[in-house]
């Protein structure tokens, strides 16, 4: 019987460890894109089209952030969660364009 269970554990597959140097790593890079993102509201003397630009490009920069680090959605295994948050911005993508249309015609 314990010859079948040491069998057993060599065929499993062990969950790598990544450890927390990524996860500090990723804090830090978000707590920096979150004060570029504070200090160019509050500046004041920013055109305000390129602090939309600059809070829009930081933002997606934290999402891709939030997303491969703390949702771990660059591991195997998270395909249908990928597949339903891609399908989520496909649809906000296809009604803001249509809604732009609606008030446009």
């Amino acid at each position: 019987m314990a010859s079948n269970h040491s069998a057993t554990e060599q065929n499993t597959k062990r969950h790598k460890v990544e450890g927390p140097k990524k996860h500090i790593v990723a804090f830090i890079f978000s707590i920096l894109l979150t004060f570029i993102a504070f200090a160019t509201v509050i500046s004041g003397e920013i055109n305000k089209d390129f602090i939309y630009i600059i809070l829009v490009g930081t933002a997606i920069l934290q999402v891709f952030v939030q997303m491969a680090f703390w949702m771990h959605m660059k591991d195997r295994g998270h395909t249908f969660a990928l597949i339903g948050i891609l399908s989520g911005v496909f649809v906000v993508f296809t009604a803001v364009i249509m809604a732009e249309y609606w008030v446009w015609w």
